[in-house]
């Protein structure tokens, strides 16, 4: 796949020390390890930071042709809290180098020579009114380009209107089941909430092919061809969850890209943000094998089980 991921890249401060993040520079990280060509558009700041990031995207073999460096505003940060169970909250200083783009015919010119099958994005960079009208003006001259909505909710930083819009653009969408009931209560109230009954709901009234929700250790959800199903996680040890659906969101892009069946999409994605959220930092290493020995290791178990029914034990 050709992927135009687009968005914020910030430091996430997780105590005391410095991770390079953001969504979108998380999931193009991912996913390029997946074997896809991923370039990102974004901004750094004329400072430390943002030299210090575009040394690392180099380091991670990313692409920095749409990466602006600006001085109208810092390279983005954000204080990362997290809890007992390793959840994360996190106070994002704006506005930030991602929020000044210099957007013109050129860099439309530009994106087009990449060729994108798909654009990544979600809702914090795009609550910065000239970011969405970018998407926007992106998603129009790029056509038949598809859309990937990652929504990545934070406080502060969205509004319903704003995710409606979003999801009218959306191909695919992925959120968490706390998002999911959070706005399917604001725009329809006065229905009972489901998770199925969300994600029919979203999907007829915006017109999305498939919507995940993600249960954190329970796993996922998917709606897809009109049919609702979940799907089982795999029980890590968290170290932090920072990055964790970034990952998984690559992971399931992959799968699907890949025509797999919605079985085998769920378990590749739930096992990587597992991998993913084992381990500190929202970018560790990790290998493709690593990912198949642990879905390999539920289905041996669970063959195991059956045997053991089989013999009556």
């Amino acid at each position: 796949m050709r992927i135009l991921s687009t968005g914020e890249v910030l430091w996430d401060i997780v105590e005391g020390k410095e991770f390079l993040g953001g969504a979108p520079l998380n999931f193009s990280v991912t996913s390029q390890k997946l074997g896809n060509l991923v370039s990102l558009l974004t901004g750094v700041g004329d400072d430390e930071l943002g030299g210090k990031a575009l040394r690392q995207m180099n380091a991670l073999g990313l692409k920095t042709e749409f990466v602006q460096i600006v001085r109208e505003a810092p390279t983005g940060t954000a204080q990362v809290t997290l809890d007992k169970s390793g959840s994360a909250t996190f106070q994002i200083n704006r506005p930030a180098a991602f929020d000044v783009l210099n957007v013109d015919s050129g860099l439309i010119e530009q994106c087009q020579t990449a060729l994108p099958d798909w654009i990544y994005f979600g809702t914090l960079a795009n609550s910065h009114a000239p970011n969405e009208e970018m998407l926007h003006s992106l998603v129009e001259q790029l056509q038949p380009v598809k859309c990937y909505y990652d929504m990545n909710l934070r406080d502060g930083h969205w509004n319903l209107p704003l995710i409606e819009r979003l999801s009218a653009l959306a191909t695919v969408i992925k959120l968490n089941d706390e998002e999911a009931k959070r706005i399917f209560d604001m725009k329809f109230g006065s229905l009972p909430y489901t998770l199925e009954r969300f994600c029919q709901s979203w999907s007829e009234a915006f017109g999305v092919q498939l919507i995940c929700v993600t249960m954190g250790s329970a796993g996922c959800a998917l709606y897809l061809n009109k049919s609702f199903r979940t799907f089982g996680g795999y029980p890590v040890d968290v170290v932090d969850t920072v990055g964790a659906g970034d990952a998984f969101a690559a992971g399931l892009l992959y799968g699907l890209d890949l025509g797999w069946s919605p079985q085998r999409i769920a378990s590749f994605a739930n096992a990587l943000g597992a991998m993913i959220a084992s381990r500190r930092g929202a970018t560790p290493a990790w290998s493709v094998e690593e990912c198949y020995a642990m879905i390999d290791g539920r289905q041996n178990k669970s063959g195991r089980a059956v045997q053991a029914n089989a013999n009556g034990l």
